[in-house]
């Protein structure tokens, strides 16, 4: 390979990450805390990038039962370690490890089949144990 091949090459490597960065920066504030926003199913706490948030029937209180499998259907909203429960919203430790939001002790989640903001597609899946997160 010539240098000249090298430096393109560089170059190319370099400009891709500058255009992949900055959604790197947004899939991370997606976990940011919840907000109200009008989604496809009426108002609705969404994330950082809109998307609608719900929670599982099934969950305890202050528990998540959505792990393994479930959680890769229905990601967690993370929650980073500075995160402190305010007005509603709290944090729980998963099984994990991780920190997740809540919603008044109920566990908030993402549908992976919502493709955009205001999608609502996750409302009453699995026989209604799903719904949407409302405020």
């Amino acid at each position: 390979m010539t240098s000249t091949e090298t430096l393109m090459r560089l170059t190319l490597l370099a400009a891709a990450l500058v255009i992949a960065l900055p959604g790197v920066a947004l899939a991370q504030s997606a976990d940011g805390p919840p907000a109200v926003a009008g989604t496809d199913g009426g108002p609705a706490l969404v994330d950082g990038r809109g998307m609608t948030l719900y929670t599982f029937a099934r969950d305890p209180d202050g528990q998540t039962a959505c792990v393994a499998g479930c959680a890769v259907n229905w990601p967690p909203l993370v929650a980073p370690d500075e995160a402190r429960p305010e007005g509603g919203f709290g944090v729980i430790v998963r099984p994990d490890g991780a920190r997740q939001w809540t919603y008044h002790a109920r566990p908030l989640y993402r549908w992976s089949r919502d493709v955009k903001p205001g999608d609502a597609t996750g409302d009453g899946v699995l026989e209604g144990a799903w719904r949407i997160a409302r405020p």
